[in-house]
């Protein structure tokens, strides 16, 4: 309630500023979709469930070449797994996805509030994913987002810098493994700069870490500091190719998960093949180490992605993920259909029983093994 009482005072501040607001604009949306989920290897083989995503946006110019806008939308879903009609297990929930209001010009930004924050150059694998939870597999591509002010200046040779504060999310973020403590603000920053046919960044972020809830008695600490460093870059050069990496060290000693080490190298390519087919490949490395860059026992993934259009209202794609270090191979296919407001997915896959994608994500347990996923969306 707090965050919620600071945006509604900024946006009191700026009605009452006494500048001529030259245009007003409000704008109402929803997102409305139901699924339905089967899989005879999960303990509730049939899932069924709906989700309303209701948003409200307003746009206020005082002037030229300036914007105030406000966005507000709410997550509310729910979840019915069925082991049969008289044993069920379910699960829901009201919360706020979006909220926040934000000034701007054109070539800087401030935005304040619960946002989504993300960056990079990956595609799919993406070591990068600092504060989101982006799953590929998701075809409305939900996350939760950060309470946080984020400042973003565009220079005029395409160059630009970011800077954030981020306070009160305390649940472990993206590749996080441990929570936050949410007395202590996060900050960072990134710089991304023109370089070849493409483009380059180095990011920076601080947060402190609280492993008080870890099993481990010796690795309890209210406060660890802890540093995350990471570059990308992306060139356009006769194929598509790109470089993402993220070096993230605890300030305390917490054995194999002092010090993380996540790469990805990727490459994309229109065929000319029908309608057009489109390839991406990325490769991902990922490793845990008591010391910096030992990479004792990494975690390595191919993945191949291809989608084909196979109309004008129809798209086909596929996920191909190779686990080598367990010699495992993951599946999933989705075939999209568009009747103007309406969609529908139709979605397969066929994966090992023991799940070791690494997606943050609580969901990956309804995809162990075979199944199939039907999901109609509205939107309006």
């Amino acid at each position: 309630m707090n965050r919620l009482k600071y945006i509604l005072l900024l946006t009191i501040l700026i009605f009452n500023s006494g500048e001529n607001i030259a245009q007003d604009f409000l704008n109402f949306k929803g997102q409305l979709s139901a699924y339905s989920h089967f899989n005879p290897n999960n303990d509730f083989p049939w899932w069924n469930g709906g989700r309303y995503i209701p948003e409200a946006h307003v746009e206020i110019s005082p002037k030229e070449g300036r914007l105030f806008d406000i966005e507000a939308s709410a997550n509310l879903y729910k979840n019915i797994g069925m082991e049969s009609f008289s044993h069920t297990v379910s699960n829901g929930k009201i919360k706020p996805y979006r909220m926040w209001a934000r000034y701007s010009t054109n070539q800087f930004e401030l935005r304040a509030g619960l946002q989504k924050i993300n960056f990079g150059s990956a595609s799919i694998l993406r070591p990068l994913m600092w504060f989101d939870q982006l799953d590929p597999r998701d075809p409305l591509q939900l996350t939760d987002g950060v309470w946080g002010l984020l400042g973003r200046y565009y220079f005029l040779n395409n160059a630009n810098i970011w800077l954030w504060i981020l306070h009160g999310n305390n649940n472990p973020k993206g590749w996080e493994t441990i929570k936050t403590n949410r007395s202590v603000p996060e900050v960072g920053g990134r710089i991304q700069f023109p370089a070849s046919t493409g483009e380059a960044a180095i990011s920076y972020h601080y947060r402190t870490a609280d492993s008080r809830t870890l099993s481990d008695a010796e690795l309890q600490f209210a406060k660890i500091p802890e540093h995350r460093v990471g570059f990308d870059a992306k060139f356009d050069w006769v194929v598509g190719c790109w470089v993402e990496a993220s070096w993230t060290n605890m300030g305390k000693s917490m054995e194999m998960f002092t010090n993380q080490e996540i790469m990805n190298l990727g490459v994309d390519y229109t065929f000319g093949l029908g309608n057009g087919l489109t390839v991406i490949y990325e490769q991902l490395l990922a490793a845990y180490d008591e010391k910096a860059f030992h990479l004792s026992r990494p975690a390595t993934f191919s993945l191949i992605n291809a989608s084909y259009p196979l109309g004008l209202f129809d798209n086909l794609s596929f996920i191909i993920y190779f686990d080598w270090r367990n010699k495992a191979a993951y599946n999933f296919i989705n075939w999209q259909k568009q009747f103007n407001m309406l969609t529908l997915y139709v979605m397969g896959y066929v994966n090992p029983k023991n799940y070791n994608i690494p997606l943050q994500q609580a969901a990956v347990n309804l995809f162990a093994g075979t199944g199939i996923q039907l999901m109609l969306v509205f939107n309006h």
